[in-house]
């Protein structure tokens, strides 16, 4: 049962809710995550396994079961549990904020209590207002750098996909004019950012990652991309992403794979590995990202940087057709907290046109009971938690204690039942959902996309409606914790490993790899953000030794916050940054990549 919600415990400004899950407890039952035994395929025999696979239906049937997918036919309780499609849960809010700009107040974001290691939103509008640069100087440093379009590609282009000069060089000449003549509309104006592939922009191509052609044939740009635009930033153009969002390595042998900014031996992290690279070596200080199973978090722990997961139907893509309707969302990545915050902001401008966003107040501007909530909650899931890697658990608890220390937070054990059941309910789901797009025609994509979609595509509907009934009791669950411990956080690391090592070499970027182990492992603790619908956020605490070259691996400890409760999340989101540069020896590290963008358009204009 869903409806409008208010908690009567607490005083009448407490947070008022549509949609909001009936708070109910699950059953108590002990964490069991027993090891998969999925293969793991790749090379030349991947290419042929996939021929035969996609062509195959009791192949495909017999890899469904393998990986487990069955399982949720045996859970008793959900014959009593109606089945919820769609997470979307909206905190309501005073008509009047509403429509108020995403941007009012935000002016003067800054950052804090950070070692100069990247170039900020304040850093670029700064040099713009003082004339040490201009848009345009800047634009023209980077495009060598990131076409893939001239007789040689960029050195960076390959977290690319495309750029278009002309329009990149005419919005910074706006923006440039706009300075000179003192009246630049605001803090973003001549920012330069990009957009992942998967949401639609004007005189630009659109492809998801695979050799097709998915552009939106009416010339739209997607709502929130064009909040961007009218602050004045500067699109360099499309960035690259894993084929169809469909793993998290942005493995792309299609497009090409970006390699992790901090050591080559290492994915970026995917889907939007592309976005994570572009901020993680300097060249933007923030872009969009798209995340329907961790696709912006993962890629954000990998490279070193931040990313927010907005709650599910918060930020507008329209007209763009979402890859998974009831999982995915839109969201920026940013090389720090300051950045993040002002890009998110703009970006859940809330939109009239679509049903979900326009509902939701404009961000920043959340129920009072929220912005004023000083009892600041951390639960643990400890069986869920100690799964992962000692350096990792090392680093997170780490910051989790500074939090706890110095800061006053209370740090609490929490249960959330059906854990590993709830993850292959949302692997099922957006499976089926990405399934549903292609509509079984898997020829021309890579060799492990046609096994995952041939094999997601056999799920049936009994099972696909028992996983959205188990979403419904963990939601029903989540929402009765989020009651008992008004303003809980949940807190996980962003991932269980220190990153992807690149095992198989030259050959897994060639021809890509199956590895659904590794991918299941990956993302064991960001799917509930996107099968319940809560924001989610990922911040860098520390760094891993690597297991091959040159270059620490970044770890990243993750967030995850109450429906509408992005405020939350931007605050703690603040502590962790400081705790990163003010109590980690050496602060945030810089990758070895990392380009001087103020220093080249100094050259470029001198």
């Amino acid at each position: 049962m869903t409806s409008t919600h208010q908690d009567s415990s607490t005083s009448a400004s407490a947070p008022a809710f549509y949609n909001y899950p009936q708070p109910r407890a699950g059953p108590s039952i002990p964490y069991d995550n027993p090891k998969k035994s999925n293969p793991v395929v790749r090379g030349y025999p991947l290419s042929i396994g996939a021929i035969a696979i996609s062509s195959l239906n009791f192949v495909q049937n017999y890899l469904w079961s393998n990986a487990g997918f069955d399982a949720l036919r045996s859970i008793a309780i959900l014959d009593s549990i109606q089945p919820r499609y769609d997470p979307t849960v909206v905190p309501i809010s005073q008509p009047s904020e509403l429509h108020t700009s995403a941007t009012n107040g935000f002016s003067s974001v800054q950052r804090e209590g950070s070692k100069k290691i990247y170039h900020s939103v304040a850093d670029f509008h700064e040099a713009y207002t003082s004339g040490k640069l201009t848009p345009t100087a800047v634009a023209e440093a980077l495009l060598p750098l990131i076409r893939r379009d001239g007789p040689k590609p960029g050195e960076h282009s390959t977290a690319f996909l495309e750029t278009n000069t002309e329009l990149v060089l005419k919005a910074a000449k706006e923006s440039t004019e706009r300075y000179k003549a003192g009246k630049p509309l605001g803090q973003l104006d001549g920012i330069p950012v990009a957009v992942k592939d998967e949401v639609d922009l004007f005189g630009y191509s659109k492809c998801l990652g695979t050799a097709r052609d998915f552009t939106n044939k009416d010339g739209a740009t997607s709502w929130c991309v064009k909040k961007w635009e009218e602050q004045g930033v500067v699109i360099l153009g499309k960035l690259n992403m894993h084929e169809l969002g469909l793993d998290t390595t942005n493995n792309n042998p299609i497009k090409g794979t970006p390699l992790n900014p901090h050591n080559n031996h290492y994915y970026t992290g995917g889907s939007s590995g592309g976005t994570a690279y572009a901020i993680s070596a300097g060249l933007v200080p923030f872009a969009l990202g798209a995340d329907g199973g961790g696709s912006i978090r993962i890629p954000a722990n990998y490279c070193g940087i931040y990313g927010l997961k907005p709650s599910h139907g918060r930020v507008s893509i329209r007209p763009t057709p979402s890859l998974a309707a009831s999982t995915g969302v839109a969201g920026p990545l940013a090389n720090c907290m300051a950045d993040l915050e002002i890009a998110y902001r703009v970006l859940a401008t809330p939109d009239s046109g679509n049903p979900s966003s326009a509902l939701f107040p404009a961000a920043g501007h959340s129920s009072q009971a929220q912005q004023n909530q000083s009892k600041k909650t951390i639960g643990i899931c400890k069986d869920w938690y100690s799964r992962a890697e000692p350096e990792v658990r090392e680093a997170c608890s780490a910051a989790v204690q500074f939090l706890e220390k110095e800061l006053g937070y209370q740090v609490i054990d929490i249960s959330i039942p059906y854990l590993p059941e709830g993850q292959l309910a949302h692997a099922m789901t957006i499976l089926s959902e990405i399934a549903s797009v292609i509509k079984g025609n898997v020829k021309g994509l890579t060799a492990p996309n046609k096994v995952l979609i041939s094999v997601g595509s056999k799920t049936p509907a009994i099972d696909f409606l028992q996983a959205q009934k188990l979403r419904c009791l963990i939601m029903e669950h989540l929402a009765h914790l989020f009651q008992t411990h008004p303003g809980l956080l949940i807190v996980t690391p962003t991932t269980p490993n220190p990153g992807w090592h690149i095992s198989g070499g030259p050959g897994d970027l060639k021809h890509g790899v199956s590895d659904g182990n590794m991918s299941m492992r990956n993302m064991e603790y960001v799917w509930l953000a996107n099968f319940t619908g809560l924001p989610s956020l990922s911040a860098p605490v520390g760094y891993a030794r690597p297991l091959k070259g040159e270059g620490q691996i970044p770890i990243g400890i993750m967030v995850t916050a109450e429906w509408g409760a992005e405020d939350a999340l931007i605050e703690c989101g603040k502590h962790l940054e400081n705790y990163l540069h003010s109590k980690l020896p050496g602060g945030q590290n810089q990758p070895a990549t990392w380009v001087d963008v103020f220093e080249r358009a100094s050259q470029a204009t001198s």
